[in-house]
This record gives C-alpha cells, sequence and structure tokens, in this order.
C-alpha cells in the first residue's frame, strides 16, 4: 500500500521550499543588499509563504471542487512533476530559477525582492502542488492542520537559516547547496514515485503490495 503520509509531505516541502533551494536564491539577492537588508527580505517573505501555505491547506478541498479536480488527477500530476522537478535537482539544473540578470530593478529595495523570490519561494508552483496534494490525503481538519504546520515548520527553518548565513552569504560558496539540493533530489523523486501510484491505485489499477 503506498502512502502519502507526514513524512513525506515534509519531505517534499523541505526538497522543493527546503533551505538549499531558499540560500540559493537569497545568495543571489545578497550581492546587493546588506546583512540587515537581507534578513528582513527573509523575515517578510517567510510570513508571506507561510500564509499562503495556510490557506491553500484549509482550501484544498473547495479550490480542487471548483476547478472539478479529482484527488487522483491531482496525485499523478503531482507525482509527475515532484519526480521531474527531482530528476532535474540531481542533474543540477533549476527549474523555474530565474536569469542572473534582473530585467529591471523597482526602486524599493524590498518591493524589488518580494518580486524576484515570489516564483522560486514565496509562490512556488511545486509548493503549491505539494501542499495542496498533501492535504487532501485525509479529508478532516486535523490532518491540514498537521500539513500546514509542517509546511509552516518549513518556512520558518528557511527563515532561521538565511538570518543565521546572512553575513556569510556573500563568500559562500554554491557547492555545498547544490550538493545537499541533488541529495534532496533522490528523495524527491522517491516520493513523487509513490505518490504517482498512490494515484493510479485510486483509479483502480491493481499494484501488487511492497514487503
Amino acid at each position: 500500500m503506498f502512502v502519502f503520509n507526514l513524512s513525506s509531505a515534509f519531505i517534499a516541502f523541505f526538497a522543493v521550499v527546503g533551505p538549499p533551494k531558499v540560500l540559493l536564491s537569497f545568495a543571489r539577492l545578497a550581492a546587493t543588499r546588506s546583512t540587515g537588508e537581507l534578513r528582513r527580505l527573509a523575515a517578510w517573505s517567510t510570513v508571506i509563504s507561510a500564509l499562503i501555505g495556510l490557506v491553500l491547506a484549509y482550501t484544498a478541498d473547495p479550490v480542487t471542487t471548483l476547478f472539478h479536480i479529482s484527488d487522483q488527477s491531482l496525485q499523478l500530476a503531482g507525482g509527475t512533476i515532484f519526480f521531474v522537478y527531482a530528476v532535474a535537482l540531481v542533474l543540477g539544473i533549476h527549474l523555474g530559477a530565474g536569469a542572473d540578470e534582473a530585467d529591471e530593478h523597482l526602486s524599493n529595495p524590498m518591493v524589488d525582492g518580494i518580486r524576484e523570490l515570489l516564483l522560486p519561494y514565496i509562490a512556488s508552483p511545486l509548493a503549491v502542488t505539494a501542499v495542496l496534494v498533501a492535504s487532501l490525503v485525509k479529508d478532516d481538519w486535523g490532518w491540514r492542520t498537521t500539513v500546514a504546520g509542517a509546511y509552516i515548520s518549513v518556512v520558518v527553518i528557511n527563515y532561521f537559516c538565511v538570518a543565521a548565513l546572512a553575513p556569510l552569504m556573500r563568500r559562500t560558496h554554491r557547492t555545498s547547496l547544490e550538493v545537499l539540493s541533488r541529495l534532496l533530489g533522490l528523495l524527491l523523486a522517491a516520493v513523487g514515485v509513490e505518490l504517482f501510484l498512490k494515484g493510479l491505485a485510486g483509479l483502480g489499477v491493481h499494484l501488487p503490495d511492497s514487503h
């Protein structure tokens, strides 16, 4: 039986929007910002990201109902997305990452930073998919609260990592972060396969139980 449980959800959140990915995004921003600005940017983006995750965790059912999306369809799509993203992580390809050169900067550094972090962190499509999929595993408020708590835990970890490492961001070599990202890619690939198989089982496809 294939189970998408709390540990799987946490691993998915950690892989798609956890410190390895977030630190890479903030390291790029650190070149033009002071330590204090970087910490304030981390705080604001973390609060916004946590609020988005909280809302999605509690509204997953009405959102999927509104768009006529079945749980199995979301599981199959989510599993595929996770697997493709995981393979890209292992190969060192950052899907959805913006180019190093921004098209143009806004006059307000804080707003400009939040704009740059919008898709890779604040409203990551992968994170949105992970929260929706995890929230729909069980149809009860307790489980949704657990999912919201797991997601918020990851974004809080992100903040403390950025706040602690902000002074070193300009000098930190990206190789160590890349290695950790690739290791997490292996875990996320397994979660993607597990989720895809769960979607197939939900559609009535017979799958042998693992022993």
